[in-house]
């Protein structure tokens, strides 16, 4: 008997599990009825997204309240905490949940997920990537809406360096990165490792960038966005931008774009649609500018241009 009750217990507790989970996406049409539009952001991410004087502030969240002012529908964000790669992100916040992420309203489901995820690279190979059994590890999204090409950044104090034309004067002087970001790994193997002890490690570009105003390190590599936000915000007149180019780095630009669960794409066009007439029109443009940041079109926009 014991043992039939703990069985049932099982199926009842998994039945109420599927059955939440069905109800954390939403089709084009719940989006329209509830009035309001779920859109993930990355938490604490200046200039992308980040909270200002109480409300939620960045490019990214303007594209975000522009997207729900085109359907109509109020504008509300979901906040995501990276987890260690992409995929987990993506899994966490648009098409599964994470496990131990409860709400606090019902002890059998999850926090419900974003409608749709800002900030997510649209690369073909990257969305079709396999893994060791040829299954495609994406496959439960569409990566869509390419709205800029994001690209590496160096800025250094003209007081230290004359000037980065190349990045192998960091043989001779110190440089901040994000710790385990692109730029970290970079810079501590390429050409022949000769520049790993000048690299010094922080937890976000923003304190390498404190880092130099303190003179602790001569420059700093982070995202292109990330340094011109700095550089507008700090507003320090010896710091300048170095030259782009980084030897043997791979790919050195890269379009961000949007997520949505695969079951979800009329919601996805609808959404495409908002931000293609953004990116066309310029408005896209002149958010970036409004917060001090250069915009470069993505490549799908530059094609058709050329």
């Amino acid at each position: 008997m014991l043992k039939s009750k703990t069985y049932v217990s099982a199926i009842l507790v998994l039945c109420v599990s599927l059955l939440s989970s069905l109800a954390y996406g939403r089709y084009y049409d719940d989006v329209i009825d509830s009035g309001y539009i779920r859109i993930g952001f990355y938490k604490d991410f200046p200039p992308y997204s980040f909270m200002r004087d109480g409300q939620p502030a960045g490019v990214d969240v303007e594209v975000g309240k522009r997207i729900a002012e085109t359907l109509g529908v109020r504008f509300q964000p979901h906040w995501i905490t990276p987890d260690e790669n992409l995929e987990d992100d993506l899994r966490n916040n648009v098409w599964k949940g994470h496990y131990l992420d409860k709400n606090p309203d019902d002890p059998f489901a999850l926090k419900k997920l974003a409608d749709v995820m800002m900030r997510v690279p649209y690369d073909r190979e990257y969305s079709y990537m396999q893994d060791s059994t040829g299954a495609v590890i994406n496959d439960m999204v569409v990566m869509f809406g390419p709205y800029q090409r994001e690209s590496w950044q160096v800025a250094y104090d003209s007081r230290k360096i004359d000037n980065v034309s190349t990045v192998a004067v960091f043989q001779y002087h110190p440089i901040g990165v994000e710790i385990d970001s692109l730029p970290d790994f970079y810079l501590t193997s390429a050409f022949g490792g000769r520049m790993r002890n000048n690299t010094h490690h922080f937890t976000n570009a923003a304190a390498a960038y404190a880092a130099m105003e303190e003179g602790r390190v001569d420059a700093v590599m982070a995202m292109r966005a990330e340094i011109d936000w700095l550089m507008h915000t700090r507003q320090q007149p010896a710091f300048e931008l170095g030259a782009n180019g980084y030897p043997m780095m791979g790919k050195q630009k890269w379009d961000i774009g949007m997520a949505i669960k695969h079951t979800y794409r009329q919601l996805g066009h609808s959404v495409e649609d908002a931000v293609d007439r953004m990116v066309r029109s310029g408005e896209m443009a002149e958010i970036y500018a409004r917060y001090g940041l250069r915009y470069e079109l993505p490549g799908l926009y530059q094609d058709v241009e050329q």
